[in-house]
């Protein structure tokens, strides 16, 4: 429960409070109102539940619904002149972080938190420092691909980054389930939109940086990107970042008087003889590791976990035995061809992770290659363009384009968007099944590839505005496979 002072107080010390407001009037009767539950959803409303107005979006229709079923007051940016209070603020995203902290008993300083930021490599990070972590502590994960909870449930996550309602909430029950630490996904439409507002992180880690989420609905520039990634280290206790990252300078500079450590080219954590499942290290983490996951971007990725894992507690020997024991679900997972040939899912769904996974997949094999790739629709439109360098880059290499998420966009258009940037013509098939079959009939021999890319492990294809079933990347290659 949260008492309306309470509330007024946290804002006021937040400087993001403006007035209670009631029938266009002040008001100032407000003694005595408390809360037992927050929500944005007006839909999940009752007469002890504390509302957030929030979104570009938002109508005054939902707060009508959520007042019929009792509503007793809520917070806004603006006055939207109703029977009960409105406690009115400058910015609705924070004001809901910091209320939900209070409310939640501040569960944050229960927790050891851990949070990655970067273009790529976030989930497989985090699995790398889940799995290392689990050796003698009690972690729990908020992920791309998964969330758990109790370090035995596993749901699948609806954004990378949850609300911070939701965030906060998630992080009680983390504690009241005696978790130890929280590893977390932090994007930059977290910062952009204020899901971790006010969060401390104990250790926070920046992978990398490339062009990506610009669009209409997301990023304006690179730069706007960039700076909303580099929130997180400037809100970390201690920071680790990639040396040899583009920009890495930049961040240097802004992390001079942090706790820090650096991995990568020309830093003293480095990797020595990559091989394709093991690799050994130098620096803080010198020894030899074993690995599932092939490419050297992974193993830097396994760098970075361990890195910041062992200033959260664990061992050398934690850290070499959760390396060893992860895998990702949609990240690089291999199925073996009856004809000898290997199928590659990964979950590479921008220009640079593909061009790494291509990379390393011609790195390993040497026979015919076939990509099936494609792009999302209404969002990261900057891909399209990026996948045609990735395609003209290799030209040895067959591709079929494909529906990737379409969204409200024609999957024919953006795959014909795609191979515009393209010179050599390229095979489309729209249905994403009927793609994967036909690439499993180029693969003929041993040493041959397809690398099915930019779904993972996701179980549907967004068209419409609505998830429809598709049973997966992996799930489908298998089925036919078995049928050959």
């Amino acid at each position: 429960m949260i008492r309306i002072e309470t509330i007024i107080d946290l804002l006021k010390a937040d400087h993001n409070f403006r007035e209670v407001i009631s029938n266009d009037t002040y008001y100032y009767n407000f003694s005595g109102l408390a809360f037992d539950q927050l929500s944005y959803d007006s839909r999940q409303v009752d007469d002890k539940t504390l509302f957030f107005a929030k979104g570009a979006n938002f109508k005054a229709e939902y707060l009508e619904t959520a007042l019929a079923e009792g509503l007793p007051a809520y917070v806004s940016e603006v006055d939207y002149g109703l029977s009960i209070p409105a406690i009115l603020v400058n910015d609705i995203k924070q004001a809901m972080s910091i209320i939900a902290m209070t409310f939640y008993g501040d569960p944050q300083d229960k927790l050891k938190l851990l949070a990655f930021t970067g273009t790529k490599g976030k989930t497989t990070s985090a699995y790398y420092a889940y799995h290392i972590l689990k050796e003698s502590h009690k972690p729990a994960m908020l992920s791309t691909m998964n969330t758990t909870l109790d370090g035995k449930t596993f749901f699948k996550s609806q954004l990378t980054t949850p609300e911070s309602l939701d965030l906060f909430k998630m992080m009680a029950e983390c504690v009241a389930n005696g978790m130890t630490h929280l590893i977390m996904e932090v994007s930059s439409q977290a910062y952009l939109v204020g899901r971790v507002y006010g969060l401390t992180f104990d250790v926070g880690v920046f992978l990398n940086i490339s062009p990506d989420h610009i669009g209409p609905i997301e990023h304006p520039t690179f730069e706007d990107y960039f700076y909303h990634k580099r929130l997180l280290m400037e809100n970390s206790r201690a920071v680790i970042i990639n040396s040899g990252m583009d920009h890495f300078q930049i961040l240097k500079e802004q992390v001079a008087d942090q706790d820090q450590d650096f991995y990568g080219a020309d830093s003293e954590n480095t990797i020595l003889n990559s091989q394709a499942f093991s690799f050994t290290a130098t620096g803080k983490l010198a020894g030899d590791y074993q690995t599932n996951l092939i490419g050297h971007f992974n193993q830097e990725n396994a760098i970075a976990a361990g890195l910041a894992a062992l200033r959260l507690g664990a061992s050398l020997e934690d850290i070499k035995n959760g390396i060893a024991a992860t895998s990702v679900p949609g990240r690089m997972e291999v199925l073996n061809h009856p004809s000898g040939a290997k199928v590659f899912v990964d979950y590479a769904h921008n220009g640079d992770s593909l061009e790494k996974l291509v990379s390393v997949v011609e790195t390993h094999q040497k026979g015919k290659i076939t990509l099936i790739i494609g792009a999302t629709g209404n969002k990261g439109e900057s891909r399209r363009a990026d996948f045609g360098k990735v395609i003209s880059n290799h030209p040895a290499i067959d591709v079929i384009l494909t529906a990737d998420d379409p969204n409200y966009e024609s999957p024919q258009a953006i795959s014909e968007e795609i191979a515009s940037h393209v010179e050599r013509p390229l095979e489309i098939i729209v249905d994403r099944e009927q793609a994967i079959k036909a690439g499993l009939a180029y693969c003929r021999q041993e040493g041959d590839a397809l690398i099915i890319s930019g779904k993972g492990a996701d179980a549907y294809q967004i068209v419409n505005g609505q998830k429809m079933e598709y049973a997966g990347d992996y799930a489908i290659a298998q089925a036919f496979m078995e049928n050959l």
